[in-house]
């Protein structure tokens, strides 16, 4: 590629703004860029460009429409449906935000954080713990995942429950336009009506419209007291039961309410070090449960006590234990949060990021599992996930001792079963992780074609010469 003209001067165009030590050409350099985490999709591409100012991302987007050349936006690379990544084709540009990672202020009495794109959420969470507040989007890739790819994939995460997710923690925006202009839309503004709210179509539209680089996101303030319970139960319908009784008693102070099904439990005991099964006996399902207290420690615990005691005597669960400490309750989040790599351990498998209405989920898991296991006898589900807003990752691993390749075979089989079962329940084929490439063909068939035709109308408009991110989403 380097050996071209035209490609030969592009790249010294890009190296005349962000430098040419971060014009990126050698393979063994992009190699971190071009495959996402899960080794689904690799790509190639003349160079990965790694600006490091809002005003040279938006330079290279210029550069980029002048030249018509395709951009893929990059954040932390922890994506799970191939958006990320640039095509086999080798003429996408990587522009990867790894270098725009300052925390541009924080107010306190205002509450909020203006921070850029390619900051890492961990880090966000650290400053505003620093800072005596708390930013809760919380998920498992926290420690590489970066804010700017959060919020446009609209990330969900744990904290969902009681905070919203991603689109609700944004105020404003700084985005870089295909065109090569700046918008300066970071109001710290919890009310403005002044107009069409621009940032929300930033926000979810995974690259395709333009480049986030900064953002005011909301803080809160802290829980002075959490208690965290692991509690086992027989079913779906009484992890259903449980919520709602939990929700009654509790309110906006049940912070987490995770569902994880045995098979998932065994796969982060077995591959996550120092993981322990937190009950003495196995249970076909467990519920990760949280409440936060404004108050206090004890408070907290005094509530988690009350709810548990009344769903003993309800019949809804056959044990549970609550963490005794800090560190007991980390442990039990990081069986949660563990559970999507773990499976890396056990072979193959197909994943499903699906939502449907609360009270649907035992429905939807009873009608999953009987069809999965019919159309691959000896599969393993792993269904877990956000119980409380009707988000499950319905994952699938391969049989035990099954090839991988013939199992990944049929992975287009367990797709329809799933989402056939979710298209009858009126539910959502991606709840949080995006479309990207692995669910675009999807999305023609689960989507209305008016619902379709105004998402384009949006992309021409913004995006007229087709070059953020093409081919992903629509």
């Amino acid at each position: 590629m380097a050996e071209d003209p035209d490609s030969a001067r592009l790249l010294a165009r890009l190296a005349a703004i962000v430098g040419e030590r971060n014009v990126l050409t050698d393979p063994a350099e992009q190699a971190r860029y071009l495959e996402e985490w899960r080794g689904l999709y690799h790509g190639l591409t003349p160079a990965v460009i790694r600006p490091a100012t809002a005003d040279e991302v938006a330079a290279v987007l210029k550069v980029a429409s002048e030249t018509r050349t395709p951009v893929v936006p990059q954040s932390g690379n922890t994506g799970l449906v191939g958006g990320q990544v640039p095509d086999e084709s080798g003429h996408e540009l990587v522009v990867s935000l790894d270098r725009l990672d300052r925390i541009r202020a924080i107010d306190v009495e205002g509450g909020t954080m203006t921070v850029e794109a390619g900051t890492v959420l961990q880090r966000v969470q650290e400053a505003a713990e620093e800072a005596g507040l708390f930013f809760p989007l919380s998920l498992g890739s926290q420690g590489s995942c970066r804010i700017g790819g959060n919020i446009s994939s609209n990330a969900g995460g744990t904290g969902v429950l009681s905070y919203g997710n991603t689109r609700s923690l944004v105020l404003g925006l700084e985005v870089a336009l295909p065109s090569g202009e700046l918008w300066n839309g970071l109001r710290a503004l919890h009310k403005d009506n002044s107009g069409y709210d621009l940032k929300q179509l930033f926000i979810g539209a995974e690259g395709t419209l333009g480049i986030v680089t900064a953002a005011v996101l909301k803080l809160f303030a802290k829980p002075r007291g959490r208690s965290v319970a692991f509690v086992g139960l027989s079913a779906p319908r009484q992890a259903l039961g449980l919520f709602q009784l939990a929700r009654e008693r509790t309110g906006s102070l049940l912070t987490g309410f995770e569902l994880i099904g045995r098979t998932g439990l065994e796969f982060a005991v077995r591959h996550l070090p120092g993981a322990r099964d937190p009950l003495a006996e196995a249970h076909s399902w467990y519920v990760l449960l949280e409440i936060s207290s404004g108050r206090s420690e004890a408070d907290a615990q005094e509530l988690m006590e009350a709810v548990l005691s009344a769903a003993f005597q309800d019949g809804l669960l056959a044990d549970a234990t609550i963490a005794s400490s800090g560190e007991q309750q980390a442990a039990f989040w990081e069986l949660r949060h563990g559970l999507s790599e773990v499976q890396k351990h056990e072979g193959a498998s197909v994943k499903h990021d699906v939502s449907v209405a609360v009270h649907l989920i035992p429905e939807f898991i009873e009608r999953a599992l009987a069809a999965v296991t019919a159309t691959v006898p000896g599969c393993r589900p792993v269904p877990f996930g956000h119980m409380g807003d009707g988000n499950i990752h319905f994952n699938i691993s391969q049989p035990v001792g099954a090839a991988p390749g013939g199992f990944m075979a049929r992975a287009g089989a367990l797709n329809d079963a799933v989402h056939g079962i979710i298209a009858d329940l009126g539910g959502s084929i991606a709840a949080e992780h995006g479309i990207g490439r692995s669910k675009r063909e999807l999305l023609r068939r689960v989507r209305a074609p008016l619902e379709l035709d105004l998402m384009r109308r949006v992309k021409a408009a913004i995006d007229p010469l087709g070059i953020m991110n093409p081919g992903r989403v629509i």
